[in-house]
Parts: C-alpha cells; sequence; structure tokens
C-alpha cells in the first residue's frame, strides 16, 4: 500500500509499506479521509519529540472496517478514530480530566496514522472507546473534522461561550472558522472574526459569514472591538493563531469578568507574552488553555456535525489523492485553503 512517511524534518516521503494487519483487540480500516492541519506542516518542517521515525503521519482519520480483532467491529463499518489517545487509568483521567492526561498518546505519532491506504487502530483507542461510528448521511471527509471540531469543543467548553455573548476569535484558518460556527451553535450573540492577512480573513468570512471581519494589518484590533461592543468589550475572546501579540490584545479587549482562552499554542522559543495583570485583576477576568480533546468530545463533534448544527462540508476547499498529500500540506502552509481532506 502507499503511506505519507515522515523520515526527518524535511523529509517527507509517499512510498510504499506492508499492508498491516490487525492483533488481538486491534481494526484495521481503510481509510477513506484524512484532513490537514498546520500541525503536519510544523511535523513536516521540524518534526516532533513524540515521533521516532519512520512514521506514518495523519492524526483527522475516517474510514471503513475492513478487518477487526476486536468485538462489536465488523468489516463495513464506518467509523472516526479520535487523535489524542488518554490512558483512562491515571489520576486525572479519573477524574474526567482526559485532554490532560500525562501519559496521552497520539496517532500520527506514537502510532502510524491515516495518511495511509489502510492503518491499524491500536487497542490504546478502544481501550477509552476512542472508535466512533459515523452517522448514516455524513461523508467521510465530514467525519474527518469532528477531530479539530472536538478540540474547539473543549476550548469553548473551558471559556463558558453561551448564551448572548459578544465573541472575538482571533484566527481565520480552519480552527478558527470553526470556533465562529461552534459559538454561533452555542447561542453566542455576535461573533467577530480577527486576522492578519486580508486574503485569508476574506476567504473564511465569506464561507462562515462573521458579524464582523477585522484584519489586524489594517486597523487597530483592540479599538476595533471596543467600537464593535459599544466600548465593553468582549464576553470571550479566543486566540486561535500562534501569536503573542494576539494573546496581549485578547486581555485588552475583554470585557469585565470577560473568559479569555490561549487555544493557539505559542512557538517554543517564544512562549513568554507580556501580561497587563492589573487588567485580569480590576476586570475578574479568566484565562484559560485548552490543549486538545477528550473521546467524548469526539462524539459530541460527530453529532453536531451530522445534524447540522455546525455544518463543515463547505470548510473542506481541497480534496486531493494520498499521491498529492504533500501538495496539501503546502496549500496549508500558504494558507490557501480553510481544510484539506487526503483521499487515499
Amino acid at each position: 500500500m502507499r503511506v505519507v512517511r515522515f523520515h526527518a524534518p524535511g523529509d517527507v516521503r509517499i512510498e510504499d509499506a506492508p499492508e498491516p494487519s490487525p492483533g488481538p483487540g486491534e481494526v484495521k480500516i481503510r481509510v477513506r479521509a484524512c484532513s490537514t492541519c498546520g500541525t503536519d506542516v510544523k511535523i513536516l518542517r521540524f518534526g516532533h519529540h513524540h515521533i521516532v521515525p519512520p512514521r506514518v503521519m495523519g492524526h483527522e482519520i475516517a474510514g471503513e472496517v475492513v478487518e477487526s480483532g476486536a468485538d462489536g467491529w465488523v468489516p463495513g463499518d464506518r467509523v472516526q478514530v479520535i487523535a489524542a489517545i488518554p490512558c483512562g487509568t491515571c489520576a486525572e483521567c479519573r477524574r474526567g480530566r482526559m485532554t490532560v492526561c500525562p501519559n496521552q498518546v497520539s496517532m500520527g505519532y506514537h502510532f502510524d496514522g491515516g495518511f495511509a491506504e489502510h492503518m491499524i487502530v491500536p487497542v490504546n483507542v478502544l481501550a477509552v472507546d476512542g472508535l466512533n461510528r459515523i452517522p448514516d448521511g455524513l461523508s467521510y471527509a465530514e467525519a474527518s473534522v469532528a477531530e479539530p471540531l472536538a478540540c474547539v469543543l473543549n476550548g469553548q467548553g473551558l471559556a463558558r461561550v453561551g448564551d448572548g455573548d459578544d465573541v472575538v476569535v482571533m484566527g481565520s484558518g480552519p480552527i478558527g472558522c470553526l470556533h465562529v460556527r461552534l459559538a454561533r451553535a452555542r447561542g453566542a450573540g455576535r461573533v467577530f472574526l480577527v486576522d492578519l492577512n486580508r486574503e485569508r480573513l476574506d476567504l473564511a468570512a465569506a464561507l462562515v459569514g462573521p458579524d464582523a471581519a477585522i484584519c489586524g494589518a489594517e486597523t487597530d484590533v483592540v479599538d476595533a472591538v471596543l467600537k464593535l461592543t459599544e466600548g465593553r468589550g468582549a464576553d470571550v475572546v479566543i486566540t486561535a493563531a500562534a501569536a503573542g501579540a494576539a494573546q496581549e490584545q485578547a486581555v485588552q479587549m475583554a470585557a469585565r469578568q470577560g473568559r479569555i482562552s490561549f487555544f493557539g499554542g505559542l512557538p517554543k522559543d517564544k512562549p513568554v507574552i507580556a501580561l497587563d495583570s492589573n487588567l485580569v485583576h480590576y476586570r475578574e477576568l479568566t484565562i484559560v488553555g485548552a490543549n486538545g480533546s477528550s473521546p467524548a468530545h469526539n462524539k459530541e463533534a460527530l453529532r453536531l456535525i451530522a445534524t447540522g448544527a455546525v455544518p463543515v462540508a463547505d470548510l473542506i476547499t481541497h480534496r486531493l489523492p494520498l499521491d498529492r498529500a504533500l501538495d496539501a500540506f503546502g496549500i496549508v502552509a500558504r494558507g490557501e485553503a480553510i481544510k484539506v481532506t487526503v483521499e487515499p
């Protein structure tokens, strides 16, 4: 079979590999869709400390069961696979905090991922109920977007996005678009989308229709949000961009008792920001991190997509075959798409 395999930073190859067979408790699937994200581009360029090469990449996975060594799964079942796999037994997992499991492993990092014609769903996934049935009527490509939406669900749950909130989403990539749509589904009053790149902002805004699209290269973002909110600021600010400046601006534009989600992680060589602690103190602000998702978030994401509460089909702007996976990474890196799905 054909796979997309990471060998070293800058060395990702599309090559032949033996077709795997499932062991006891494992499930083999025919991959039908594996969506790409910015993390794939980072792995291509820099590698990752959890990846010991060679490793098949891809973690936003949907496919069809072709062989099963696990109870309850039979050939023909349509499935979506979680990416982040908690251990299910540690102190955090027992407390229901699976997103911060210290023993977490991941598809495409510790296990071969979904940029392949076939792959094995390991026992680790099945042990935490992380293999999900795709609802009838939902395409494989849409189901593959459940994984990033699950992460967005976690972030908005922690930030308590709710009825009537003015929400600012900073970053208009696929995650930012999902944040806009989920905020609306959770009852937000107004949702504003921010980005430095005018072309990318316009592409996203045309699809998800924010109440305002603010280009940071053309205007003072904090001032624009304050004007849009009659001077009170935003109830929730979500930084869906890997930029310290966005996090600093988020604190400045938050309303009294506002909630701020540091959703996008910062570069490892520049993780420190300037924080006006008095704003946090006097406005009674809440700042929360957000890291990944749990198996339960994945199930809820599939339900939201299937019911139409959070539509994603139109966000998939490019679909490419496996042999063009490197082209897919390039499209993502250049910001030319919202979501790019590889369909082996």
